[in-house]
């Protein structure tokens, strides 16, 4: 009987050892999400006994929830760039790259349709196979999904698509990351917000404190490339001309990912915001943002519509627009918290 029962022991101990792997996989996985649900609990009910307490100011307690969610959106990043160092041989599904599960929800199966699956296939051999730097980085593509949760959403900004120069793309339409020089749209957004409401220029071009405040910071395309030429190529007298320059040159190419799919992607995003919410402000500046116009529910939504805050068109319409105290004004009236704009 003994051995019998020691047969039936090595038997499991087996069965056991063979399903190990992916068991603890699961159970990693279940306790990760047990872990970071806990963790928003407790900054839900942190908040909540400050907003109680009567020494708690309103401006205090509107700063404890952005602190709030920036942590959730540096969490979000955290999780999304862990993924991008565990890549086999720098490549991985497109879909992996969105962490923010609030979008899942909303765009359920957005990733199993024929042109999502070809884009994917095309960013995947672009970040793979070609060579040239991705803009943004991979970990920062879906950073205007990952840093406002659709549930959040408030206000939207569309843009076009991203930065193509080294550094300054990080995923939010606009936004540059810190260190790198203020482009002049984001320049005369600032100079906008200073006529406007007072705001002192920052002395630098991140958007991510409006982000997590509930401003999708979005561009209807979400990539781009920069590709490199031999200036050995190019004619005779032109060598001649710039022969004290480098062989190598860079050309920065805008657009370089469009009509690859991210604008029926982003269709979709801005399409399923004006389905399933209500009372969303949109700033669309410039004819591409207004072209979206069609994909909202005009009766469901507030549009404000202005110039682009380009140097070239910033003088015909953008600047004067006051949309930033007019965007608080609309959610006040809503009964919702407004925008603290002030970098």
């Amino acid at each position: 009987m003994a051995s019998s029962s020691a047969s039936l022991s090595s038997k499991t101990r087996t069965l056991i050892d063979i399903f190990q792997p992916a068991l603890s996989k699961r159970l990693k996985t279940s306790q990760t999400l047990k872990t970071l649900a806990t963790n928003d609990d407790k900054c839900d009910s942190d908040l909540t006994l400050a907003s109680s307490s009567t020494d708690m100011s309103a401006s205090q307690i509107s700063r404890m929830e952005t602190n709030k969610w920036m942590a959730r959106s540096k969490r979000n990043l955290k999780i999304c760039s862990d993924r991008v160092s565990k890549w086999e041989n720098g490549c991985m599904k497109l879909e992996e790259l969105l962490v923010e599960e609030t979008w899942f929800e909303a765009l359920p199966g957005e990733f199993e349709k024929p042109y999502a699956l070809n884009l994917c296939k095309f960013v995947q051999t672009e970040i793979c196979s070609s060579g040239v730097p991705i803009y943004p980085p991979p970990s920062l593509i879906f950073n205007a999904l990952n840093s406002t949760p659709f549930d959040r959403v408030k206000v939207v900004i569309l843009g076009q698509d991203p930065y193509h120069g080294p550094g300054q793309a990080m995923g939010l339409s606009f936004s540059v990351p810190e260190g790198v020089k203020i482009p002049s749209s984001l320049l005369n957004i600032f100079k906008e917000l200073k006529d406007d409401l007072g705001c002192s220029i920052p002395s630098h071009g991140n958007l991510g404190k409006w982000a997590v405040q509930g401003v999708l910071l979005l561009n209807a395309v979400l990539s781009a490339t920069s590709r490199t030429l031999n200036q050995k190529l190019f004619k005779h007298h032109q060598t001649v001309m710039m022969s004290n320059k480098a062989d190598i040159v860079r050309e920065h190419q805008a657009n370089s990912h469009a009509k690859r799919g991210w604008e029926q992607f982003t269709d979709a995003v801005i399409k399923t915001i004006s389905q399933k919410k209500e009372g969303i402000v949109f700033l669309l500046w410039g004819n591409s943002a207004q072209a979206k116009l069609r994909l909202i529910d005009e009766k469901k939504h507030h549009i404000l519509k202005a110039a682009h805050p380009s140097g070239l068109s910033a003088n015909r319409g953008f600047f004067g627009c006051r949309h930033f105290s007019r965007t608080n004004i609309l959610l006040k009236e809503l009964g919702t918290a407004s925008i603290d704009w002030q970098l």
